[in-house]
């Protein structure tokens, strides 16, 4: 029987290896995690900027650092591909990261953010940090203050509320498309 779309084999991927990986340029993109609680949702990051080429992920305060079990069932190894740091206050982070010159934005529903949907362009010309917030409370107020931007991703349902590493493929994916980073195909 023909197969209407059949899957691609493991030699069509043309998947590289973890060095070819970190000679590869990256999107200007870097995850800061803000006290995630959930090491299988730190995994998932790991595995979503590995599959975007994100720069690199900062893991802040309480949020589960490698090797660690839970993020290996999630991360798939992802963690020896994507650049990461631990840094134990996202403030100090935040601030860090602006004074470089990279535009930070925590993805937090909150007044004044602006609506994923309506970021249809390049908004920003030089790097980004986004900030994810714990699967409780959020992004901390104070981050969010700080924070050059805030992006809400618009919600139709009963909760309001998605899952963190579900929010990070959305809003990095939206982001990866709005920069137009070409150069990675």
């Amino acid at each position: 029987m023909m197969t209407k779309f059949p899957k691609l084999s493991m030699e069509e991927l043309d998947r590289v290896s973890v060095d070819e990986f970190h000679n590869l340029d990256k999107t200007p993109i870097i995850v800061v995690l803000d006290n995630i609680r959930s090491a299988n949702n730190v995994g998932s990051f790991f595995r979503t900027a590995d599959a975007f080429r994100i720069e690199k992920i900062i893991l802040c305060g309480i949020t589960s650092t490698p090797p660690n079990k839970e993020i290996q069932k999630t991360a798939l190894g992802a963690y020896e591909s994507v650049e990461w740091e631990y840094q134990k206050d996202t403030l100090s982070v935040v601030e860090k990261l602006k004074k470089e010159g990279v535009y930070t934005i925590s993805i937090e529903q909150a007044h004044n953010s602006i609506s994923l949907k309506d970021i249809k362009s390049k908004f920003y010309d030089g790097k980004i940090a986004v900030i994810f917030g714990n699967e409780v409370n959020g992004v901390d107020q104070e981050v969010i203050n700080q924070s050059d931007s805030c992006i809400e991703i618009p919600q139709w349902g009963t909760k309001h509320s998605l899952n963190v590493a579900v929010s990070g493929g959305i809003i990095l994916w939206h982001l990866l498309n709005s920069i137009q980073n070409q150069g990675l195909e």
